[in-house]
C-alpha cells in the first residue's frame, strides 16, 4: 500500500509540473527546480528505515549527483535557441548528462565519494 501511496503523489507532482508548466512557463520552473523528489525520497526511505547513517550516505550523495544533471538545463535551451529539433536536443542533453555522471562516479570513487 506505502508503494502505490508513494507512485501515486510522485505522480501528482510530475503532473501539476506539467500542468502549471503550459500556463505559466516559469512557475512550472520554480515547481520542477524545488527538490521535492528528493525530500521525498528521504522521507519515504526514513519512514521505511530511519537509519542515520544510511540518510547521511543517501543525501550526501544526492547533492553529488545533482551537480552533473545542471548543465543539461543549460545545454537544452542553448541547443533549442540554435534551431536544434526538441528531442534532439533533449537527447544531447540527456547524453551530456550521463558522460558528466560517469565522470563523477569515477573521480568520486578516487576522491572517497560514497555511492
Amino acid at each position: 500500500m506505502l508503494f502505490v501511496l508513494k507512485a501515486v503523489l510522485s505522480g501528482v507532482l510530475i503532473a501539476l509540473v506539467a500542468g502549471v508548466s503550459r500556463r505559466y512557463p516559469g512557475a512550472g520552473a520554480l515547481i520542477a527546480s524545488l527538490p521535492l523528489i528528493s525530500v521525498l525520497g528521504m522521507v519515504w526511505l526514513w519512514v521505511e528505515k530511519p537509519d542515520r547513517q544510511l540518510m547521511e550516505t543517501h543525501v550526501g550523495a544526492t547533492f553529488w549527483y545533482i551537480l552533473p544533471s545542471l548543465p543539461m538545463f543549460l545545454l537544452i535551451p542553448l541547443c533549442l535557441r540554435h534551431g536544434m529539433n526538441f528531442w534532439l536536443a533533449l537527447a544531447c542533453g540527456c547524453l551530456l548528462t550521463v558522460v558528466l555522471y560517469v565522470l563523477l562516479a569515477t573521480l568520486g570513487a578516487r576522491w572517497g565519494l560514497k555511492r
